[in-house]
């Protein structure tokens, strides 16, 4: 038997950072965010020789264990093993399992579309889909963010377990008392199909880690920075916005949005742009972009671009030009969050 599952990533389209510690504790958060086609890959089969393999393809990284109730951490795969670790503990009865994980992901690592948080959810789907555990959406995503957050120790907001679990364009509300409400969007056909026509995406070529930044942003929060605090709060009023512009397919309410927020996430954290990304963004809006902003935390990663769909080519080669390091992607978006299947 062989399973199979994978979960998609997401593009964070407003309120990014308003989901992270501990600014949604105490003032709450609000995200709007859309999941793509490109996907977080886990392939799950059960061994009987006490053995443990984990493999990740992209990373060209593998590893073997004697299958243990615990594995230690030590910076080689620790997804994997705080996946595993947190299975074994809390629906095994701390009784050792022997498998087989292989992981893909579509994209690079430290892309901002949130890919780590999405393999996780890919990995604990496989697991509950051979022990049968009874998991709901809400409860499998709550699960891939405390082993993420909470046990593996890796910065981070909330969103990004919600949208790979859950799947399509959601308004995710992020309360004071831990609670997470995801609301569905009922966007228009017509509406996505322009949004994946107008849609450009780049890899700076720049592969980042949130983890400084998530902390700068955290540390404001606790410090009290005025500057960060008023433009978090800005960011997540942005949300609000952009669902109404999504709702009502108003575009050049959308565009007004997306450049406020971009120039108010700035503000949130002192890494979140670069001169490296404020050159590609000058160059993208003299191309003829409408707008556009860093995906994820900032500092490198994926850009994403809206345009009209006729100068796509034209944007994406001014960008290419200016910076031959980089890769533009095509987007579709996916309304189905993270799915599962046997292989007899």
């Amino acid at each position: 038997m062989f399973i199979r599952s994978r979960a998609p990533l997401r593009l964070g389209l407003a309120g990014g950072g308003t989901d992270v510690s501990p600014y949604c504790d105490e003032f709450g958060g609000a995200i709007l965010n859309a999941t793509i086609g490109y996907y977080a890959y886990a392939g799950f089969e059960p061994l009987n020789n006490g053995e443990i393999e984990f493999v990740s393809a992209d990373l060209q990284q593998r590893a073997q264990y004697k299958a243990t109730p615990e594995l230690q951490m030590d910076g080689t795969l620790d997804l994997f093993k705080a996946v595993y670790n947190h299975i074994v503990k809390n629906y095994n009865h701390g009784n050792p399992l022997s498998l087989r994980m292989s992981t893909r992901v579509d994209v690079p690592a430290g892309s901002g579309l949130g890919s780590s948080s999405t393999l996780v959810v890919a990995m604990l789907a496989t697991f509950a889909e051979w022990l049968n555990l009874p998991l709901s959406d809400y409860e499998l995503a709550q699960v891939a963010y405390v082993i993420e957050r909470e046990e593996a120790g890796l910065q981070g907001g909330k969103q990004d377990q919600y949208a790979a679990t859950f799947g399509g364009f959601n308004f995710m509300e992020f309360g004071r008392d831990g609670r997470v409400l995801v609301n569905p969007l009922r966007i228009k056909d017509w509406v996505v199909s322009e949004l994946e026509a107008s849609l450009l995406l780049y890899f700076t070529g720049n592969a980042r880690s949130s983890a400084n930044i998530i902390h700068e942003q955290s540390q404001n929060v606790r410090a009290r920075n005025e500057q960060a605090l008023t433009a978090m709060h800005a960011v997540k009023e942005e949300a609000f916005h952009m669902k109404e512009s999504l709702l009502r397919g108003d575009f050049q309410l959308l565009y007004e949005v997306m450049r406020h927020s971009w120039e108010s996430k700035k503000r949130m954290a002192s890494q979140i742009t670069n001169p490296h990304i404020e050159q590609l963004y000058a160059c993208a809006m003299e191309a003829g972009a409408h707008c556009a902003r860093i995906s994820g935390a900032g500092g490198g990663g994926f850009m994403m671009f809206l345009t009209d769909p006729i100068q796509k080519d034209k944007v994406a080669a001014a960008l290419h030009a200016h910076h031959n390091g980089g890769t533009a992607y095509g987007c579709h978006f996916t309304g189905r969050g993270v799915q599962t299947w046997r292989i007899p």
